[in-house]
């Protein structure tokens, strides 16, 4: 196979639909406000609570959310669709194990011997995004015919309520989530681009702390969170409101069209000022551009695909008409975004 063939970028690939989980009932803000503490950071734009989010519990594996997150494609396609599947990719944001991904798990929970399996760990908040880009390079470079692709956000419930994280200012803004995504070689909802880049330079901008001297591996004191301090948490927010519009538009002039033409414009929504900048930024109406964050918080990589469902199930995604995804990861060392011909099934 010539990786360099040019007529294998022409190859059509379609994202033919969207599901997703949300595990429990609603949680309020207020489980989070019976143990504020009175702190600077907690005025910040990037820490204000939504309304609700939804907490994975203990006993329920990354695999588990995956499997009900399924369910709905399953319904709608078939078990034997969904056993047949080439590439399976997944983003798992807390693994069950740390030592290896749960692909190979879903893989023999939904009866599939998938040709391809990869647990992609560094596309955060983007993450659908890169495995979008990712299955597309197999599908369009191989005899595969459909992908998978899965991203799960499970470390609200399991990290965030923390005796000593749920005081943070942090604490309450993300959600538990996983949402899914069926690739097919085909010209039915046709992924017109895709644009993934990387930001070395930030790559040590974003810290995971105990608290204290300990690794997070070693026992004893103090309890790991990912740590922000104020001058951080600046940039980040620098970041973020630069790089989400810049991919967005990049594959806006690729495709030709304005952005603020498109149809519909989907992000990760870490909180309400950045999803109001970006669609500002598009010159897009806020109407055009969903979130589900009052309802379930940041749900970082599956952030994407969950209102995408949402939209879709409620019908508000016209068939024909362009979806545009773009989000960037972490302390912004990644960044894509992805425009698709909507066509899914509901």
């Amino acid at each position: 196979m010539d990786f360099t063939d040019p007529n294998l970028r022409t190859v059509p690939v379609s994202l033919v639909d969207v599901s997703s989980y949300l595990p429990g009932d609603p949680v309020g803000t207020e489980y989070f406000t019976q143990f504020s503490r009175s702190e600077r950071m907690a005025k910040n734009v990037m820490f204000r609570a939504p309304k609700a989010r939804h907490h994975v519990q203990r006993d329920e594996t990354a695999v588990d959310m995956v499997e009900r997150a399924v369910a709905p494609l399953i319904d709608r396609h078939g078990a034997q669709e969904l056993s047949t599947i080439d590439v399976l990719l997944t983003h798992t944001q807390l693994p069950d194990n740390p030592v290896m991904g749960c692909g190979a798990e879903v893989a023999r929970r939904l009866n599939m011997r998938p040709r391809w399996v990869f647990d992609v760990h560094n596309g955060g908040c983007a993450a659908f995004v890169h495995m979008m880009e990712l299955a597309r390079t197999i599908l369009r470079s191989t005899d595969a015919r459909t992908a998978l692709i899965l991203a799960t956000q499970n470390c609200a419930g399991p990290v965030f309520t923390q005796s000593e994280i749920r005081g943070l200012a942090q604490a309450p803004v993300p959600g538990d989530g996983c949402g899914a995504g069926l690739l097919v070689k085909n010209n039915a909802a046709p992924i017109l681009d895709v644009e993934c880049r990387t930001y070395p330079e930030f790559a040590g901008d974003m810290e995971f702390s105990t608290g204290s001297e300990r690794r997070y591996w070693e026992p004893g004191e103090g309890q790991g969170c990912v740590s922000f301090t104020e001058s951080k948490v600046a940039k980040v927010f620098s970041r973020g409101n630069r790089l989400v519009p810049e991919v967005a538009l990049a594959v806006c002039d690729r495709i030709g069209v304005k952005g603020r033409d498109i149809d519909t414009f989907v992000t990760n929504q870490p909180n309400r000022l950045f999803l109001r900048n970006w669609h500002d930024a598009l010159e897009l109406p806020a109407e055009r551009h969903p979130d589900t964050f009052d309802e379930c918080g940041n749900l970082f990589a599956a952030g994407i695909p969950v209102t995408l469902d949402t939209e879709n199930r409620a019908g508000r995604l016209r068939n024909g008409s362009i979806v545009l995804m773009s989000a960037f990861a972490h302390a912004g060392d990644f960044a894509g975004a992805a425009a698709v011909r909507w066509g899914a099934a509901v």
